[in-house]
């Protein structure tokens, strides 16, 4: 799932390209880093024999910090532990990671990405966790929940929090405008779109009505969903029809030609942080955002968000959210201290201090009964985005199945295929011809 708020042009360097490339640039990376000065590149065993854990993942100053109250308490119950930490932002994180593997020093512990999980397992380069259940208990996770690491009888990870997509409605400008926030357990998307025009109108064009990114994967994957498709399938394949990638774009251009949804090239690429969104400016009154950030986008949005579920959950063929992850923590298959990063992975998902340090920074802890003890702890945001989780978690959602080997380049491919529609140089309906073709033949189907 992306954080991000804006649309960024880019071209993502291949994997491929990273394998070649890693015996040229070496592990100078240069990366922020807290607890070892080697940037991403990993590190020696400390000094005296103690042990010490290489364990990297991508976010902010913010994450760090939390992220290492919890280290701090599990080498004061380990002692002969080190943590020597590492992180970046998210962008260049999955190719520096792989040239990390390529050169044959990967990390002890990692934050794997969705959405790279079946590449690195079909290599045979995590270590599975199944194997280990008496060292990591599991015991504690949903089914949906475990199912988030799960290639076909086999674990590769453990879920560093739980979360889902959202729809945020600021209340203060729609209550400055005079419109109601629409019911978030019955609405569908054509009352997205009404609400939308109606901020967008009332205002004076001063505010559009919604902006969310019609190429993030985790949005029409629900929408998806909600047609009675699945945009992967069990088996590693391309689930979602032609008609309705078409009719995903076609109902974003519709609402942006009624006014509700920003003009072309409106939003552009202006940081990753809530601080600099547009939900933030007050230029948009409402998005789709992962839960696990509401605090802080209510903080920079002025604190009057509310939270809404997806347009159609209860309205379409079938429901469309499901219980998700940012990411999981997975252990290298490679690592010369596996029971060390086993014990890591357990006391985070396991140990309640530990939840305690980190809060919901990458979402609702995994663990029902850590989640339930912590709850009481947690700001009032948090606690808001807590009992949302929990509800999906006791509803009947449907399965979220591992991205497939060659996602990534599916990713890519609707981000620049979202910027042809958007810009009218393709139809809806010529974008998901060949959307479909260029996914089908990313997963070699």
């Amino acid at each position: 799932m992306t954080d991000r708020t804006a649309r960024v042009a880019r071209t993502p360097m291949s994997r491929r390209a990273v394998l070649r490339t890693a015996g040229l640039t070496g592990l100078g990376l240069g990366l922020g880093a807290a607890a070892c000065g080697r940037g991403f590149g990993g590190g020696d065993d400390a000094e005296g024999g103690t042990v010490a854990l290489n364990m990297v993942w991508w976010g902010d100053a913010k994450r760090a910090e939390k992220t290492q109250a919890a280290l701090d308490i599990f080498q004061r119950k380990n002692p002969g532990v080190t943590v020597r930490t590492e992180y970046q932002d998210s962008g260049p994180y999955k190719d520096k990671l792989a040239t990390r593997f390529a050169a044959g020093d990967a990390p002890d512990v990692m934050a794997m990405r969705m959405d790279s999980l079946r590449e690195y397992a079909d290599r045979g380069a995590l270590l599975d966790l199944g194997q280990h259940a008496d060292t990591v208990d599991l015991t504690g996770l949903s089914e949906n929940a475990r199912a988030l690491a799960a290639v076909g009888d086999r674990t590769y990870g453990v879920p560093a929090g739980l979360n889902a997509i959202g729809f945020v409605v600021n209340r203060t400008l729609t209550e400055k405008y005079g419109v109601a926030v629409p019911d978030g357990d019955t609405w569908n998307w054509p009352d997205l779109a009404r609400f939308a025009r109606e901020v967008t109108r009332a205002s004076g064009g001063k505010v559009y009505g919604t902006n969310f990114e019609a190429y993030t994967l985790a949005n029409i994957i629900v929408f998806t969903r909600q047609r009675g498709e699945d945009f992967y399938t069990a088996d590693g394949g391309l689930g979602v029809s032609e008609a309705t990638v078409a009719d995903w774009f076609g109902m974003v251009e519709s609402m942006r030609a009624e006014g509700g949804f920003p003009p072309a090239g409106f939003i552009e690429k202006i940081g990753a942080s809530a601080e600099q969104s547009y939900l933030a400016r007050g230029s948009i009154a409402s998005q789709i955002i992962p839960t696990n950030n509401l605090l802080a986008f209510n903080s920079a949005a002025g604190g009057n968000l509310a939270l809404l579920r997806i347009p159609g959950e209860t309205r379409s063929t079938r429901r469309g959210q499901s219980v998700d992850c940012p990411h999981l923590w997975s252990v290298a298959a490679a690592s010369k201290h596996r029971a060390e990063a086993l014990r890591l992975l357990d006391f985070l998902v396991n140990d309640v201090e530990a939840s305690k340090a980190t809060g919901t920074t990458r979402g609702v802890p995994a663990n029902s009964t850590v989640a339930d003890e912590i709850k009481a702890t947690l700001s009032r945001d948090d606690q808001v985005a807590t009992e949302y989780l929990g509800g999906l978690q006791r509803e009947q959602l449907p399965r979220s199945y591992t991205y497939p080997p060659g996602s990534s380049k599916i990713a890519a491919t609707l981000e620049s295929i979202a910027a042809e529609v958007e810009f009218t140089r393709q139809t809806p309906q010529q974008a998901a011809k060949a959307f479909v073709e260029a996914g089908r033949k990313a997963l070699g189907r």
